[in-house]
């Protein structure tokens, strides 16, 4: 072969090189792709929709386009833990190439259906705890994502939460060990160090069902008690009983979501979960395009924020602190 034959050949070869992937990328980009996302509120939920906006914006930054090159399947979560299950296996059975999920419970449901189809989980505390991936930087299997908090996030609660109740001498922490990151014990160990360190009396309060308001009532009984609310998808689930019930016995709470307080409840601090669907997607686009969910790592939080409803202080005869009003995110008149 001739010295400028073989330079052709060299080029052809290097242009062809370029203009697989290419056709490729733009191969998965004319078909229709299905996913799923299992959402952690109800569609009714005024979370919802930011969330699913934020999603879905995101997807069309990157080329997918609902009902043209990507089809949505949003499921929204049932109030009892064994609804979720019947759920994740029709979701599984509907043949969604990714299976989008927000806490741990919905994860825990679709892994007992598939160890094949991949998922991107948000809103999960503890994945390595609960078993869902082998580490953070490796997850290995078919699951990755967008972790929501880190266990010392409970002792954080009830510092905050004694910074504007100061007259505290015991605090409950409420969650449900079927739903809760690691049953629970992810927050419980940091909340029950600080809890001591304040000179306060920690209480595990573990619920079960919606009827289960003895946990709360009790700390109504008398003067200074506080309640901390674990990230947990049944409380989510139950907000606004918890947020009434926490009113009604006239007991300072901090919530894990700023919803909580938008619904009435006193202050929250925790993770922007409009900002965990908006960076999920990446993943979502990433394995689209033939990535490995177990060789992409789980990512943690960039962005919390705090909340306060001054009408819901001023009911339980709370002043707010110069200082907390100052570095908080939103402040409900």
């Amino acid at each position: 072969m001739s010295d400028m034959r073989r330079r052709e050949f060299i080029t052809l070869l290097g242009s062809a090189a370029v203009a697989w992937p290419l056709a490729a990328s733009a191969q998965q980009l004319d078909r229709v792709r299905q996913i799923s996302v299992l959402m952690g509120v109800s569609a009714s939920d005024s979370d919802a929709r930011p969330r699913i906006a934020a999603f879905e914006q995101t997807l069309q930054d990157l080329g997918w386009i609902s009902s043209r090159n990507i089809r949505i399947d949003y499921r929204w979560p049932a109030e009892e833990v064994e609804q979720l299950q019947k759920l994740a296996k029709d979701v599984v059975a509907s043949g969604s190439e990714i299976v989008v999920t927000t806490g741990t419970a919905w994860v825990a449901a679709v892994l007992r259906e598939t160890s094949t189809t991949p998922i991107v989980f948000v809103l999960v505390s503890d994945p390595v705890e609960n078993g869902f991936v082998a580490s953070l930087s490796q997850p290995g299997g078919n699951v990755t994502g967008f972790s929501d908090l880190v266990g010392s996030i409970g002792g954080k609660w009830l510092q905050t939460l004694r910074e504007l109740a100061p007259r505290l001498n015991r605090a409950a922490m409420l969650f449900n060990p079927r739903t809760a990151a690691g049953h629970g014990s992810n927050f419980l160990h940091s909340f029950e160090g600080a809890a001591r360190s304040f000179g306060l009396t920690p209480i595990a309060a573990p619920v079960r069902s919606a009827a289960d308001d003895v946990a709360i009532s009790a700390l109504g009984y008398e003067p200074g008690g506080g309640l901390v609310v674990m990230s947990d998808q049944f409380l989510t689930v139950h907000r606004e009983l918890i947020v009434t019930l926490a009113a009604k016995h006239h007991v300072p709470a901090i919530y894990p979501f700023r919803y909580f307080v938008t619904n009435g409840g006193l202050m929250s601090y925790g993770v922007s979960t409009v900002d965990l669907y908006r960076r999920s997607v990446s993943y979502v686009d990433r394995i689209l395009r033939g990535e490995k969910p177990g060789e992409l790592p789980v990512q943690g939080p960039t962005r919390f924020e705090r909340a306060i409803n001054l009408t819901a202080a001023k009911a339980l005869g709370l002043e707010v602190p110069p200082v907390l009003l100052a570095t908080a995110d939103e402040v409900i008149e």
